[in-house]
């Protein structure tokens, strides 16, 4: 009886899990926000400006910004407090995709493809509006329960062979600091959506729906980001409030 009673036990929770797939995944994901990664530095007089783009395309429900503070100026007068080793391994792995031979801020990158130097508004703007208007690869749902979080994924375009990664990111809306020293001395700055962790939580084929279920801490927003391997393109991403 036992045997029985947990064969019906597991095929309900089988069951239970398809059906919350099929609701979460829309038919398309025409919709689904671009990700654009802006790689900056408190030491980095060049970086204002395209601070304050992030923070005007932080305000986009079509996009989610993300702000990487690199540690590669810490040496010339100002310690950038929120840059990570990690984001600065993050853009040099960029970099190596893409073909340069070095890295260099401010640099924004878009769905993980496009580089666009600097603040160049219209240049943006272009590469957002492209990248909305391509059929959507894949279709991605989040969904935040208490201390739980669930992802299901499946692929409208066929993936081939290529792995790829589902990232979970945190980020912090605003924050704010004065800097006293460097390049941006005497400067009170306020940046938007500063990432502060970052997580590979799984690989995928997208030979088979995706569905995983993950512990997260804190009331932190962050995104969920499929993309593939060795940073290449983000196919997916969905906003985690």
């Amino acid at each position: 009886m036992t045997s029985v009673l947990q064969a019906l036990m597991t095929r309900l929770l089988a069951l239970v899990s398809s059906v919350w797939i099929a609701l979460a995944l829309p038919v398309s994901a025409q919709n689904a926000p671009v990700v654009v990664e802006l790689f900056t530095s408190q030491g980095c007089s060049s970086c204002p400006p395209a601070d304050e783009l992030l923070h005007a395309l932080s305000k986009r429900p079509d996009v989610i910004a993300l702000a990487l503070h690199v540690d590669y100026w810490d040496y010339i007068g100002w310690k950038d407090v929120f840059a990570r080793p990690e984001h600065t391994e993050r853009q040099k792995a960029y970099a190596t995709r893409s073909g340069l031979k070095s890295v260099y801020t401010p640099q924004i990158i878009v769905n993980g493809l496009d580089d666009v130097m600097g603040a160049r508004g219209m240049e943006l703007a272009n590469a957002i509006a492209r990248h909305a208007a391509q059929p959507a690869r894949a279709v991605l749902a989040v969904e935040r329960s208490g201390g739980e979080l669930k992802i299901a994924a499946r692929m409208l375009i066929p993936a081939g062979d290529a792995p790829m990664v589902v990232q979970l990111v945190r980020y912090t809306p605003e924050r704010e600091i004065h800097i006293t020293r460097g390049e941006n001395e005497g400067r009170h700055m306020v940046y938007a959506n500063v990432v502060e962790g970052w997580t590979i939580l799984g690989e995928w084929t997208g030979r088979e729906p995706f569905e995983l279920t993950v512990p997260v801490e804190g009331s932190h927003p962050g995104a969920v980001l499929i993309q593939y391997a060795d940073q290449g393109a983000i196919i997916a991403a969905a906003r985690l409030d």
